[in-house]
């Protein structure tokens, strides 16, 4: 996604680009639901063939991205140089308050460095979206049996990172739209100081994108909310990883802290 990657690191959407008609401007869900379905199938037939590459995954990525904008929404983008100061896979920390990070992160870090999940089990059962996340060798967890969990991330996740893969993790223990340093487990830091790589932190606001009535996932977009990502300086874990995880839950604060006053 060169138009993200070209200027000093950051992104913002152009007006051009924020100016929805028509179905769009009275029912921007709807427009938006009815043009991802077919994102997502496109991507689910080329996953079950076996073709669905990190190249594939970026273009889908980017196709949800300029939907997301054609229907209104702003997205504001940060600290992707960040990438490119250092050598070799990473973790990724970051915060979860909806579906759309899992969407768009992809074609901010594919392009710079190969990329996956640690997700829910659950999701590699989910309609029409399995073929697409098997096909992403993401790390797989219960959410439900910590112990378990620690010990797939990692083992699943160190194995991941030795083959040059970097690891998105959010380790919250569910999505919110509110902020909790309590709430952040250290799981990303332990695998980051296991596998000794980089952390790069991620502070992200995505509530535009909200919950769902019945499925929690596919909720109503709210064009009115920006949507914010930035990436924060790489740290490594020196001693136990207390400082560092201290330094993340810190950043992702003042980063959501600095939107909302915005």
């Amino acid at each position: 996604m060169h138009e993200v990657l070209r200027v000093d690191s950051s992104y913002s959407t152009a007006m051009a680009r924020r100016n929805p008609s028509g179905i769009a401007k009275i029912w921007p869900s709807l427009c938006f639901y009815s043009c991802f379905i077919g994102i997502v199938i496109k991507a689910s037939r080329l996953a079950k063939a076996g073709r669905y590459d990190g190249e594939e995954w970026t273009k889908s990525s980017l196709e949800v991205l300029r939907l997301l904008e054609r229907i209104g929404l702003q997205i504001e983008i940060s600290g992707l140089t960040e990438f490119t100061s250092f050598d070799g896979p990473c973790v990724i920390i970051g915060n979860h308050m909806s579906m759309m990070e899992t969407l768009l992160l992809p074609v901010m870090i594919q392009p710079l460095k190969p990329v996956t999940f640690v997700i829910k089990e659950s999701l590699l059962t989910y309609p029409v979206f399995r073929h697409v996340m098997r096909s992403r060798d993401p790390v797989a967890v219960t959410r439900t049996n910590p112990r378990q969990d620690l010990k797939t991330v990692l083992e699943e996740g160190a194995k991941r990172l030795g083959e040059g893969t970097s690891i998105i993790v959010f380790p919250q223990t569910t999505r919110t739209t509110s902020f909790d340093p309590a709430e952040m487990t250290s799981i990303g830091v332990k695998l980051a100081k296991k596998a000794e790589v980089p952390i790069v932190p991620l502070a992200l606001r995505t509530d535009a994108w909200m919950n769902g009535k019945y499925l929690k996932d596919f909720g109503r977009l709210n064009v009115r909310r920006k949507v914010y990502f930035a990436f924060g300086s790489a740290l490594r874990v020196i001693g136990k990883g207390n400082e560092e995880q201290h330094r993340i839950t810190e950043f992702i604060a003042a980063q959501l802290t600095n939107w909302n006053e915005g």
